[in-house]
């Protein structure tokens, strides 16, 4: 699935909410709710491919709490709303995204000596179980 396809289902999904602003702002703040609020809760999920819950769910914190995004720069409510989508938008992409590939590392210098310690001690064990003047 692609992730604006994703992004649209969460925004169906989405419960949006509008406040007053903070700040500086005068009269149009005191009067006008312009902070959006969307909130998506772990039950937006259902209706996605299950690879795609499986990934979202932690990725964007779903599993622990609900996710809220918050936006209050503009003195527009449309404006903030859009800017708000395109944050879950960004988040969705980042969620979706492939891990980054695995760097192969090699072992240290203590965990190669504690590897050749052990095998010599275990080496010595079964030496010690033999029968008596068997020194093979």
């Amino acid at each position: 699935m692609h992730p604006d396809e994703v992004t649209t289902h969460l925004l169906d999904r989405a419960r949006w909410s509008a406040s007053r602003s903070s700040g500086p702002g005068g009269q149009h703040r005191d009067k006008a709710s312009t902070r959006a609020e969307l909130t998506l809760e772990a039950e937006s999920l259902d209706g996605l491919a299950p690879e795609v819950a499986a990934r979202l769910g932690p990725g964007l914190g779903l599993d622990r709490r609900p996710l809220r995004i918050a936006i209050q720069d503009e003195r527009s409510l449309a404006r903030n709303q859009e800017l708000a989508a395109q944050r879950l938008a960004e988040l969705v992409a980042q969620a979706l995204a492939p891990p980054p590939p695995r760097r192969p590392t090699r072992p240290g210098r203590s965990a190669r000596e504690a590897r050749l310690a052990e095998k010599t001690r275990r080496g010595q064990t079964k030496r010690l179980r033999r029968p008596p003047g068997d020194l093979a």
